[in-house]
């Protein structure tokens, strides 16, 4: 069953602290409901169905259902690392088209900046831990793997990679609560420390506190709120592992993610207006700009430079709000903030020297995990009507 137009977003609410050392996450999570829903002209009443994920405290959903005082008659607590709340939209496109709930509301939250993070987590029962903890892998590692190879296969420069981050900075400067809102330049990346080659310190996102929140609603109820319409018409979901010994991190899974979306939503890649693209690195946009269409495997790095992501100056602006690497990257899950900033582009309502023209399409992408072992991706494709 097609999900397209089965439900709309209808709310959307980004938490604008960068720090929090003295609210807890529950606190966290009920203050990004509340935008929300304040956002969308709905009240927690309305409410029927919660999403969540492995950022949300105690036992995700059991916790914050009773911590806000709500009364929902379905729940999830999918945990795909950054690209859950991706998959949650399209988790609650389901739920409304198969009638189990009405009012879905999704949140984020986290303190990872004021509490500290391992960025890999060390459980005994993970089944590849033995296999892989002797050789200390951690993010940025992992994803600096996957950078040197594409540059290995492909010729892909560090000037490439800095191209990411200076379109991001160009954003961020437009935005008041971005976390790093200065310009910066090619040569001001390459300059910064190297943490991990071919990743130099501006190459990484940033480490927030903070959150967001969506209300996702079936079609009947959005068209009866004073906000724009913009619907779900495309999902999609991978997950991309070792597959039993035929390593390929010169790719992700949005290779699987971004075809299906486009299927669903009727549309290609030259259809999208604006695209939210997770930027825990530079070389996760690069790889999934090409992994979902917008450019041919291997040309990412070319795609990327000379301001060809910038708004109002590229082909394809992404991540208008800063992104991950310089506005936001609340609970180290950047997913719910990229599909923010995409319904906000979709609404007309990003910032006006950012603000595409036209955004009847949008596309919001997520990455959770690592490129260089395992992680998940999804894909969700917006519409304003």
């Amino acid at each position: 069953m097609s999900l397209k137009g089965a439900a709309y977003i209808v709310g959307a609410w980004e938490h604008p602290t960068r720090k929090a050392p003295d609210k807890s996450v529950a606190q966290l999570h009920a203050e990004c409901a509340r935008g929300a829903l304040e956002d969308a002209g709905l009240t927690k009443d309305d409410v029927d169905g919660y999403f969540c994920s492995g950022d949300a405290p105690g036992l995700g959903p059991l916790n914050m259902v009773e911590y806000m005082d709500l009364r929902v008659r379905h729940i999830d607590s999918t945990d795909v690392g950054g690209s859950s709340n991706l998959v949650l939209v399209a988790h609650a496109a389901e739920a409304i088209a198969a009638g189990r709930c009405d009012v879905a509301l999704l949140t984020l939250a986290g303190r990872p900046r004021s509490e500290g993070f391992r960025s890999v987590r060390a459980d005994v029962s993970q089944p590849d831990l033995l296999f892989e903890t002797p050789y200390r892998p951690s993010a940025v590692n992992l994803y600096a793997l996957a950078a040197q190879r594409h540059m290995h296969e492909f010729g892909t420069t560090s000037e490439q990679l800095a191209w990411v981050k200076v379109a991001a900075s160009h954003h961020a400067q437009h935005n008041p609560h971005a976390q790093l809102p200065k310009v910066v330049t090619v040569e001001e990346v390459l300059a910064s420390p190297m943490i991990a080659s071919p990743l130099h310190r501006l190459d990484c996102c940033v480490v927030t506190d903070g959150g967001g929140a969506l209300i996702v609603a079936r079609p009947e109820i959005a068209k009866t709120l004073k906000r724009p319409q913009v619907k779900v018409v495309g999902v999609g979901e991978a997950v991309k592992g070792q597959l039993t010994g035929q390593v390929d991190i010169t790719y992700s899974a949005g290779r699987w993610s971004g075809p299906a979306a486009f299927e669903m939503a009727g549309v290609a890649p030259k259809d999208i207006r604006y695209a939210s693209i997770y930027d825990s690195f530079t070389i996760t946009v690069i790889v999934t700009l090409e992994d979902l269409g917008f450019c041919e495997k291997g040309q990412g790095g070319r795609f990327v430079q000379d301001g060809n992501l910038i708004s109002g100056q590229g082909k394809l602006p992404i991540n208008t709000d800063g992104g991950g690497l310089c506005n936001n990257h609340p609970a180290n899950r950047g997913g719910m903030t990229k599909l923010i900033e995409a319904v906000r582009q979709a609404r007309g309502e990003a910032h006006p020297a950012v603000q595409v023209p036209d955004p009847s399409l949008v596309l919001a992408h997520g990455t959770g995990g690592w490129l260089g072992s395992r992680h998940g991706s999804s894909t969700v494709i917006l519409e304003r009507e």
